[in-house]
């Protein structure tokens, strides 16, 4: 299947030809503004799918709207019809195309191009009104609130809000790729006046500043957001697009004494905080117990012991690890327990608890094995 994309170095495009590549789709042509009219011509005639992306909403002049919105659209559709093609084509348009200004107008004249094409060949012409797409590469000081508050949130820009109460609709970039790769195998049988990419976030542009601060404030807090899912995951992996490679890194606390060194390295408001202390050889840990409090313990390095004992009946239990098992050992409420390096070697210990510590209320009462 030779596929074409127009607009390929855009932020789409560039994000698209990538999950194209992933998904097996080896032959895909790129239409870029280096292109002449004859080339557009052929690309678009050897074509057996076509993704139309490019388009103009930055214009040096207003006339360029109309020509690299509808009269590009335009010059496409006739390709096909005169060379009797019934080629499938998605045309990206706007939630702008019905306002009544240059661009919308422009998009909605886009839009009427690939309507007619769909009614005259009967071929599968998709039309997706998209609103705001955000994700890796999108320019920022450009046409995205969300690339330039990202852009100027890392780098300690002003960000410039007018309305924090302003809606935003927004559409992640990878969600737009699934779903227009997804066109090549799983082609609906009759397309839609209007196809939709889903999820659409719906957020305020406040919201998205008190986001991206709180992803900045991490690095120090060390209290990270619930990035794992919906749009929170989304913007996280955004935000963290725009970092250049010397932003890449980041150093956490580390406290020492003469048993070795602590440090804390990442918190989470409701599942806890991750950890890792060192031991040199010889040296007993803890030496506490919690009536709440639950940590599971991983050896990275060296050998340990762990000992038990109930508070209450004295009960005694412990168990010897090492970096050879990956075993979790885990501290269980009204135990006290130790940690002792019974080996040669340093003691690197990776320690998880189920809160972030509190040091007003630590739920940690010393008490020797």
């Amino acid at each position: 299947m030779n596929i074409l994309v127009t607009g390929a170095k855009g932020f789409i495009g560039q994000n698209l030809c990538i999950h194209l590549k992933e998904s097996g789709f080896e032959n895909v042509e790129k239409i870029t503004r280096d292109d002449n009219d004859k080339s557009i011509e052929e690309k678009v005639k050897n074509a057996n799918f076509i993704y139309h992306l490019a388009g103009v909403n930055r214009p040096e002049n207003d006339d360029e709207f109309k020509q690299g919105n509808t009269d590009l659209t335009q010059k496409i559709v006739n390709t096909l019809v005169n060379n009797k093609r019934s080629t499938p084509i998605v045309l990206t348009s706007s939630i702008q195309a019905e306002l009544n200004n240059l661009y919308g107008v422009s998009k909605a004249g886009a839009e009427s191009a690939i309507a007619a094409y769909r009614e005259k060949t009967g071929s599968a012409a998709y039309i997706y009104r998209l609103p705001n797409v955000f994700g890796k590469w999108c320019k920022p000081n450009y046409n995205s609130a969300v690339a330039t508050f990202c852009y100027n949130t890392i780098n300690g820009l002003p960000i410039t809000v007018h309305n924090a109460e302003a809606p935003l609709s927004l559409v992640y970039i990878d969600d737009v790729c699934h779903e227009f790769v997804s066109l090549l195998t799983n082609t609906p049988s009759e397309p839609k006046e209007y196809s939709q990419v889903e999820p659409v976030y719906k957020t305020t542009v406040g919201k998205v500043v008190s986001l991206l601060s709180d992803f900045k404030q991490s690095r120090t807090s060390l209290i990270t957001n619930k990035v794992g899912v919906g749009f929170e995951r989304a913007l996280y992996s955004t935000y963290l697009s725009y970092f250049k490679p010397e932003q890449f890194t980041y150093d956490v606390p580390s406290y020492t004494d003469e048993r070795g060194s602590f440090s804390e390295m990442l918190k989470t408001t409701d599942s806890g905080q991750f950890s890792f202390f060192t031991a040199h050889p010889g040296i007993t840990r803890g030496g506490h117990y919690h009536h709440t409090k639950n940590e599971k313990f991983l050896v990275l390095k060296g050998e340990a012991r762990f000992k038990f004992k109930h508070i209450v009946t004295g009960e005694e239990y412990e168990i010897n690890t090492s970096e050879a098992v990956r075993t979790i050992v885990e501290t269980v409420p009204g135990w006290t327990h130790d940690i002792t390096n019974i080996g040669s070697e340093e003691l690197i210990v990776m320690l998880w608890a189920n809160e972030m510590f509190d040091r007003d209320k630590p739920d940690t009462v010393a008490m020797s094995l």
